[in-house]
């Protein structure tokens, strides 16, 4: 869902980051496109993006605002809370993350983590050029065949379409959603139990994120997808544990030996050494930022690394180096 199969997407997609990254384009508008290569393979096996801000005059954020509404009469001595959905708009949106895709082989290894928590230190390292806010858009539970049935039982209804053919549109232009979708509350409890219970939930595949973001400090806003009901989580920027924690620091004349590193990637304690995500950039702009995951030690404003991670990150004796948890 989040990579089509359309080459001529791609090829947007990747023009896009190229301008963002060499600050070729709106601000507002960047979408930085990361990718995660094995080494010394040099294989791609996974992607993920931000977008500096989710939610602009022509293309807003449109979501579902979740809402209790209750309901009590005295005469019957009965008492309701009835869950509705009301239809907003963003029009200058908060940063976004999202479109991570892991190749299957390597999501037993906590790669997925690696490639989410760059993106954290990627917002620390340039934090000028993003919101004050940060929101994930999880996926929910999907048909095998990617049909939504959440959609099927309401938005098919006011628009005719497919959820696909809904969702592929709506990258393009919103306007149907504003012409189309009541502007009133709709309210749940008039959906069959079996899908009023999908709204605001995790599909399976995604449960593991929806742990990683709230373990970073992440919460469900009460705000779901107006096309399948996925849930928002959303962040305070600055407080989101890889950002709050990430640290400038120059690269040390001293070196990890091969012997710690192998056993800090193996997770295993070695006093004075931790296992950390480590990340690098020009200092007037993001165009060639890298990060990689090593065995550290940092000595006052110093971080000692491996002679395999300088090689990775392309970094020297004195070269400034960004260092966050994992």
């Amino acid at each position: 869902m989040n990579i089509p199969h359309d080459r001529a997407y791609l090829k947007a997609k990747i023009r896009t980051a190229r301008a963002s990254f060499t600050g070729r384009n709106d601000p507002a508008r960047r979408h930085y496109m990361f990718v995660l290569e094995t080494v010394p393979e040099k294989q791609l096996v996974g992607t993920c993006t931000i977008y500096a801000q989710h939610g602009h005059p022509e293309t807003p954020h449109v979501f579902f605002d979740v809402i209790d509404d209750e309901r009590y009469s005295s005469t019957l001595n009965r008492h309701f809370s009835h869950l509705t959905l009301r239809l907003g708009f963003n029009y200058r949106g908060p940063t976004e993350i999202g479109a991570l895709v892991l190749h299957p082989d390597y999501r037993a290894f906590g790669w997925g983590r690696c490639l989410s928590f760059g993106r954290f230190l990627f917002i620390a390292m340039y934090r000028d050029r993003f919101q004050s806010n940060v929101i994930a858009e999880l996926m929910p539970p999907l048909e095998a065949d990617g049909r939504s049935l959440l959609w099927e039982h309401l938005g098919r209804h006011f628009t005719g379409l497919g959820y696909q053919e809904a969702d592929k549109l709506s990258h393009k232009n919103k306007e149907f959603i504003y012409a189309l979708f009541p502007q009133t509350p709709l309210y749940a409890s008039l959906l069959p139990d079996e899908i009023r219970c999908m709204i605001g939930e995790v599909g399976p595949e995604t449960r593991g994120v929806r742990r990683m973001l709230e373990d970073v400090g992440f919460r469900y806003s009460h705000r779901i997808d107006p096309f399948d009901g996925g849930p928002h989580f959303e962040a305070d920027t600055d407080r989101i544990t890889p950002v709050q924690e990430a640290r400038r620091l120059r690269v040390s004349s001293k070196d990890v030996s091969t012997d710690v590193e192998d056993q800090i990637l193996q997770r295993k304690v070695v006093p004075g050494f931790e296992r950390r995500l480590i990340g690098v950039g020009d200092h007037d702009g993001p165009t060639r930022f890298r990060a990689a995951v090593g065995a550290v030690a940092v000595e006052g404003g110093y971080v000692v690394l491996s002679k395999e991670t300088r090689a990775m990150l392309k970094v020297h004796e004195g070269d400034d180096a960004w260092v966050t948890v994992l």
